[in-house]
């Protein structure tokens, strides 16, 4: 506890009787300074304790906040199916259990509420507030491509992966009668799976591109929801949207983040997380009669997924997407240098083999960072030097690591 400054001691006049005019003057113009310096310390240390007044009440004023928000109980998501103004009743239907409740709403609150409009809803299902059009959730959460500029030749060192692919979404969607032929059902979804950076998402919008279908993106850390039962509206959004759109490609990104492995645990984020999964394990069960529409799912955690999700009538493909061999390094090379004026001292076999273990999206940073090296020498040449110092400086990064730096462009893979 900070301990109050002390105040400084008043300052004392005291005048001999015997003394003179002048040195009366002189003694009371010395009485005067210092009790002006006194004020002058009085004044600065009133002025410090209301500031450290008003920084209390701040802190006051967050910790009552804080302390509301814990005491106030949860609110679910519901949809007012219909709206009696005369009665001031209002059939709402909570998200997530489906489930149809009259209850009574303020008369304010009536003259707002319309049919069809979101609500947040209390345990007794009073309805506690409108939620604005910008909570939405395909407003918020959905980031909807028509044509992602991303091509097949863009990608490099995973042609096995790249086939796989297209033989599971691009020609359902392009060719379906040749599946009618055979006489079977193309897989209802594709998983890709592997280390950050080696181009999952890339190869997702590039499926979109060449099948001239709507991409329609959505991280799964996005539909774990602030509000019970948003989660599975979120995916029957996503769904929705989808048919919408069609032809369409649905790509999760992070699907572990709502379809990790079950566990006993009774908290309420866990339960919420584990519905949003039961919902999008029944969209997905419905997925032979959605038309075009097809489903990529991309994670860097396999070991963390629910085996629910893994079974064969959800993810019929399980694709790895591993870290480019040699080969396929020398070719990220070529793509992301393709703009670039290189010089003939550098060799991409030699790049591909100092690089081994990076991924597509680090192969890209060097490839940027070497870039920048010969825009500091004021040359429009990049030297195979530029490409050695790039390297020793990704590696230098973090104790060897590869960190990006503040110059790397941003690559989405």
């Amino acid at each position: 506890m900070s301990r109050s400054p002390s105040l400084p001691d008043r300052p004392r006049l005291d005048l001999d009787p015997d003394m003179s005019e002048e040195e009366r003057l002189s003694a009371l113009r010395e009485h005067f300074a210092d009790v002006t310096e006194v004020h002058a310390k009085l004044s600065s240390q009133l002025e410090a304790a209301h500031e450290r007044r008003d920084e209390l009440k701040d802190e006051v004023d967050q910790t009552e906040r804080e302390n509301e928000a814990l005491k106030t109980s949860s609110l679910y998501i519901a949809t007012v199916e219909e709206i009696d103004e005369e009665t001031q009743e209002a059939v709402v239907k909570q998200h997530g259990n489906n489930q149809e409740v009259l209850t009574d709403v303020s008369r304010r609150m009536g003259e707002e509420l319309q049919a069809g409009d979101r609500v947040a809803v209390n345990d007794s299902f009073s309805v506690q507030s409108i939620l604005a059009s910008e909570t939405d959730a395909r407003a918020q959460a959905m980031e909807v491509d028509e044509s992602p500029a991303v091509e097949y030749a863009d990608i490099g060192g995973i042609d096995e992966q790249v086939r796989e692919v297209r033989e599971a979404v691009e020609e359902p969607l392009v060719n379906p009668e040749k599946f009618d032929t055979v006489g079977i059902d193309p897989p209802s979804g594709v998983l890709l799976h592997g280390p950050p950076g080696t181009g999952k998402t890339m190869l997702a919008k590039a499926v979109a591109n060449e099948t001239d279908a709507t991409f329609i993106k959505m991280a799964g850390s996005e539909l774990v929801r602030k509000f019970i039962g948003e989660g599975s509206r979120l995916v029957r959004d996503l769904f929705e949207l989808a048919s919408e759109r069609e032809p369409a490609i649905i790509f999760i990104d992070e699907i572990d983040a709502i379809a990790a492995k079950r566990t006993e645990s009774k908290t309420s984020g866990d339960a919420e997380v584990q519905r949003t999964m039961m919902q999008l394990l029944s969209e997905m069960d419905g997925f032979e009669a959605r038309g075009n529409i097809r489903i990529i799912a991309a994670t860097n955690r396999f070991d963390m997924l629910d085996r629910a999700i893994l079974r064969p009538g959800r993810f019929d493909r399980l694709i790895e997407v591993p870290e480019p061999d040699a080969e396929g390094r020398e070719r990220i090379f070529e793509i992301h240098t393709e703009q670039m004026n290189i010089a003939d001292d550098v060799t991409f076999a030699d790049l591909a083999e100092e690089t081994a273990g990076y991924s597509g999206a680090e192969i890209a940073s060097v490839a940027t960072e070497a870039g920048m090296f010969a825009i500091r020498d004021g040359r429009t040449e990049v030297r195979k030097q530029d490409f050695v110092e790039a390297l020793e400086k990704i590696e230098a990064d973090d104790g060897g690591e590869f960190v990006p730096s503040a110059g790397h462009a941003t690559y989405h893979y």
